[in-house]
């Protein structure tokens, strides 16, 4: 199979992630492609290849290096799809030889890949890009990656002449909902550096991400029979929306914010006038900056339960992740051969912070440094989500190139 093969067939399986669901992986339909996985690697001839009961997909490529000491460097990406946006029934539609159009997605035309809203796109002139007809996601986060891990390891399996070291390939589960590495057995993986293939233009390697927490705050109200309420009740989602309301407009948003700039971003509310809860995530690139966030939605909270006596509300913060320049300043080779890996493709490698965070964030921090190398996925979480097929070509060449560079320096 080509990797516009792979791609193809592992976009139209539904694996879309559930951020409700107790249990691991968080559905199973996510397995339903880790299945056809490891089929793949068996058929290419990699015996080990299994998929475990929390649906993580482990496999080995031999090492074909005599060299001693070589660090075992292991490839991943995640087989989960955004809960954002539906991934059921992908229809993959295939540009060829893309001109510079606005691309109108056929099934809903009010959804349009606009040239000049993208400027990615300037650089895919001639090559051949892959969207969803409108309804859906594509699913290139992170099945660009798949797929380009996938050709690597068939190539280097057919091309034994290829000096290299033990090479093991980690598929996860659930990262879209964070909880991507939370069944993930270190021991078992036994790797020393490894690399998540899940970033977006070509030539980027990100070694720096979000520092990320999750809250949750929920507020209980004074609840009575709405026709004898007068000077009673208190309403908990009223409350809710005071709070939402007193957010700043201009500033700690998603949609305000860029560069090293963290945020404060609701993604849930639920309740009745009772009880409500409501979901937040804080991202900053420090710690601190964390905390203060954190602290200032706290100060929010108490000050519009002032005007609720009766009321109470509590706020409860959950780590997700941190941010893996910690870990990867530590282990500058794990960069510095990716940056040459990416070069030896014939393209600048561009080094970039992520605003958002990868398995590699908490792999770094369970022990395995473990940045991100781009696959070619754009518009993430959206229907407009797009990809190139060179783009996965040179993805799955810097693969190949980073097992090489790996088995030099050792």
């Amino acid at each position: 199979m080509t990797i516009l093969d792979r791609f193809i067939r592992y976009v139209q399986i539904d694996t879309q992630s559930d951020p409700q669901s107790p249990t691991n992986p968080s559905t199973e339909k996510q397995k339903d492609l880790s299945q056809v996985l490891v089929q793949e690697l068996l058929d290419m001839g990699i015996a080990n290849a299994e998929l475990d009961q929390w649906g993580y997909v482990y496999a080995t490529i031999p090492a074909t290096s005599a060299k001693p000491d070589i660090p075992v460097i292991c490839f991943c990406s995640h087989v989960d799809t955004s809960p954002d946006v539906t991934g059921a029934n992908v229809k993959p539609i295939i540009h060829a030889n893309y001109d510079g159009r606005d691309l109108i997605l056929p099934d809903d035309a009010t959804q349009i890949i606009r040239f000049n809203d993208h400027p990615d796109l300037a650089g895919q002139l001639g090559n051949d890009i892959i969207t969803a007809s409108g309804t859906t996601l594509l699913g290139a986060d992170n099945k660009a990656g798949l797929a380009a891990i996938m050709t690597a390891a068939d190539y280097l399996v057919n091309h034994p002449e290829i000096p290299h070291g033990n090479i093991r390939l980690l598929f996860t589960p659930d990262e879209e909902i964070g909880r991507g590495t939370e069944k993930v057995d270190i021991q078992k993986l036994g790797a020393d550096f490894g690399y998540t293939i899940d970033g977006e233009s070509r030539g980027t390697l990100e070694d720096e991400t979000f520092s990320a927490d999750a809250v949750k705050i929920t507020i209980r109200g004074v609840s009575t029979h709405p026709g004898f309420a007068k000077g009673k009740l208190e309403n908990a989602l009223k409350i809710a929306a005071d709070l939402l309301a007193a957010l700043p407009k201009d500033t700690l948003s998603p949609e305000t914010t860029e560069g090293k700039e963290g945020f404060i971003h609701p993604g849930h509310l639920d309740g009745n006038q009772d009880q409500a809860t409501l979901s937040f995530i804080i991202r900053d690139f420090a710690v601190v900056g964390l905390h203060k966030k954190e602290q200032y939605l706290q100060t929010l909270l108490d000050e519009v339960l002032k005007q609720y006596p009766n009321s109470t509300g509590s706020l409860v913060v959950t780590e997700q992740y941190r941010n893996m320049k910690e870990v990867l300043d530590n282990y500058p080779a794990v960069v510095e051969n990716a940056l040459e890996a990416i070069s030896r493709a014939g393209i600048s490698p561009e080094r970039r912070s992520i605003r958002g965070g990868t398995d590699g964030s908490r792999l770094s921090f369970m022990g395995l440094p473990c940045p991100n190398i781009f696959a070619g996925e754009h518009a993430f979480h959206s229907r407009l989500e797009w990809v190139s097929v060179q783009d996965m070509e040179k993805a799955a060449e810097v693969i190949v190139n980073v097992a090489k560079v790996w088995e030099e320096r050792a």
